[in-house]
């Protein structure tokens, strides 16, 4: 009979389908808030920075082009610069002929000349909030001495926050094919970036002021081009609990966006990358790398709460034997700390795994009560949160009997005692072989030598 080949055909192209779909989650988790929940995007992840803790990820490890995003690492190497007493934020520094390195056509700007004099806090506000490339520029000579030493002092400090996926090839993002990142690197970038308060006022900021220079007689505005927080460039998308940080574009690139936001005192920190805009959309509409943050940190706002995934109330943990012990012959174990996880509303005790590793089987008296006797781990959807040290619940005292019984057990155990022993025994068998030989022999001399001479000589007497 000849086999249908329609079905395996089917199958093949829905299992291709599925592995080239873009957005694609990690279904069967064990929870529908994880499992149902997709981002349009080439690469995405959601983390809570105060513990480093990921709610969403997908390809947040890939290659991607950062664009503009990059600008962070610039501006967080300059501040660091400031922190170290390197530069000052009121301190004036001109730009010089290097201003427009790695630059192309079409980029964006804040009109800085070559010769401008302007300050280091003017730069910034320039480099994050209008997305000025040149300023890059000027503050990476104002740090390094030169934009090619700064690119190296980037990737350095890259390499410190673990960036593993990520090299620069310029202070700005305009693209280049040897300068790329991923989505969790941007994260462990804006999160470092964030611990900087004149940072996170820049990038909370709607637009900022620049003072009159030498090269511009008048004042100049520069506005954010994150529509998370300003409408200027983009309207539709105003999110009331956004506090950052940063856009970046470019046709390899895509659509980007690092966002920070801050509700009922909780912090999110988002990443996106290479997101496209909706086909047939014009003027606001359409930019998905706006509606796709917001809709991940709604969702990570709505969907997560702080479990105790495990404490000292966790009770049916193998037990450990105790030998020599006085009333028991063992100890229940409990978890010394507890371990706490955000996780969905929908997973409970009943979807986590424990996994048990005690120092050994048995264990001898005593037993203080506290002593870590093994460790216990508890794990989500393969993920460890936590290992703690596994205790014992109580004290047990020794048996005094019991131990010296067992010492002298454990004494006559010993090799060189048991050879000692053997070589004792051996002593004694041929010293009591030889005495009962010596005996035998003084035996039989004595009846036939010494009591026939006596008889002899005692009868040639009477015979006189």
């Amino acid at each position: 009979m000849k086999k249908s080949r329609l079905f395996p055909l089917l199958l093949a192209v829905l299992l291709s389908l599925t592995l080239a779909a873009p957005f694609a989650s990690a279904a069967g988790s064990g929870s529908a808030i994880l499992d149902n929940m997709t981002v349009q995007a080439k690469a995405a992840v959601l983390v809570d920075p105060d513990t480093d803790e990921i709610l969403y990820e997908f390809n947040a490890h890939e290659k991607m082009y950062p664009a503009s995003i990059t600008k962070v690492m610039t501006c967080l190497l300059t501040l660091e610069a400031v922190d170290a007493g390197q530069l000052t934020l009121e301190q004036t520094v001109t730009a010089s002929q290097a201003i427009h390195t790695g630059i192309g056509d079409n980029a964006s700007t804040a009109d800085i000349k070559v010769g401008e004099e302007i300050r280091i806090i003017d730069l910034l506000y320039a480099a994050l909030l209008p997305s000025a490339n040149e300023a890059c520029n000027v503050m990476a000579e104002a740090v390094s001495g030169d934009v090619a030493s700064f690119v190296e002092r980037m990737n350095q400090r890259a390499a410190e926050l673990g960036m593993e996926g990520t090299h620069f090839a310029n202070t700005h993002g305009y693209h280049d094919d040897n300068h790329y990142t991923a989505a969790y690197d941007v994260y462990l970038m804006s999160r470092e970036a964030m611990k900087h308060e004149t940072f996170r006022t820049i990038v909370a900021s709607l637009n900022y002021t620049m003072p009159a220079t030498n090269m511009h007689p008048e004042e100049r505005i520069v506005r954010s081009t994150n529509a998370l927080i300003s409408n200027w460039n983009k309207v539709g998308y105003l999110y009331q609990y956004a506090t950052g940080v940063k856009t970046g574009s470019t046709d390899e690139a895509g659509y980007c966006l690092a966002a920070s936001a801050t509700k009922e005192d909780r912090n999110l920190i988002s990443v996106v990358m290479g997101c496209e805009r909706e086909p047939g959309t014009t003027g606001s509409q359409g930019f998905l790398y706006f509606s796709e943050t917001i809709r991940l940190f709604e969702w990570g706002f709505n969907n997560f709460t702080r479990q105790t995934m495990l404490d000292d109330t966790k009770r049916d943990i193998p037990e450990v034997a105790v030998t020599l012990g006085k009333d028991t012959n063992y100890v229940t174990l409990e978890p010394q700390g507890e371990v706490t996880a955000l996780l969905p509303k929908d997973v409970s005790a009943e979807n986590f795994t424990y996994d048990y590793t005690r120092n050994a089987d048995s264990v001898e008296a005593p037993v203080e009560k506290g002593q870590q006797l093994g460790t216990i781990s508890v794990s989500f959807n393969g993920k460890v949160y936590g290992t703690l040290p596994l205790v014992a619940s109580i004290a047990v005292e020794r048996d005094e009997w019991l131990y010296r019984l067992d010492r002298l057990e454990k004494f006559f155990d010993q090799l060189w005692v048991k050879v000692l022993a053997v070589v004792i025994l051996v002593l004694i068998a041929f010293l009591l072989l030889r005495r009962l030989f010596f005996r035998g022999r003084r035996g039989r001399y004595g009846s036939s030598y010494g009591g026939g001479r006596r008889s002899r000589y005692t009868g040639s007497r009477r015979r006189r």
